[in-house]
């Protein structure tokens, strides 16, 4: 019964720390395109409406709806070197990115194939600020449906941070 007990907490603490790190990751890899951002909305001369678009980005009651903000979220891939020539996510450079910011090879390998699997679910979408914009809400739900979504106090900590 002891051993049992024993094997029910490592379990537990396995999957808390998963949680921490996954969690952790996200709010890196969010930090990283943070870093970028403003010089992609002086380079589009964008407004701040995609600020608040992406100041909310983690919370799950919060619809991402400006095209601005999908023409962001593709500049500042390109930025991070995170998409192919033909505006794709880069499997490699993508798998890369994720390792570097915190994320272990499963979890790097699953943050590529949801994007993945996002990109393909809209990838009839002809505009690619649009795409992207849906890309990244079809990709903010799927984390949020794992528990890997970053905490939104922690990000915000970690912006004003950074500035």
């Amino acid at each position: 019964m002891a051993k049992y007990f024993v094997l029910v907490a490592l379990v537990l603490v396995a999957l808390g720390v998963t949680e921490i790190s996954s969690n952790e990751t996200m709010k890196n890899i969010t930090a990283s395109f943070v870093r970028v951002l403003d010089d992609c909305k002086k380079e589009l001369n964008l407004g701040d409406n995609i600020l608040a678009d992406l100041y909310y980005f983690w919370k799950q009651d919060r619809a991402l709806a400006h095209r601005d903000t999908g023409c962001a979220i593709v500049c500042m891939s390109k930025k991070l070197n995170l998409l192919d020539t033909t505006g794709k996510l880069h499997h490699g450079n993508a798998q890369e990115f994720a390792v570097r910011h915190g994320a272990g090879d499963d979890m790097a390998s699953k943050l590529v194939t949801t994007v993945h699997e996002c990109e393909q679910r809209h990838e009839v979408e002809e505009d690619p600020c649009v795409r992207a914009l849906e890309v990244a809400k079809c990709f903010k739900d799927a984390m949020h449906e794992i528990d890997w979504a970053p905490k939104i106090d922690v990000i915000i900590t970690e912006v004003l941070t950074e500035i």
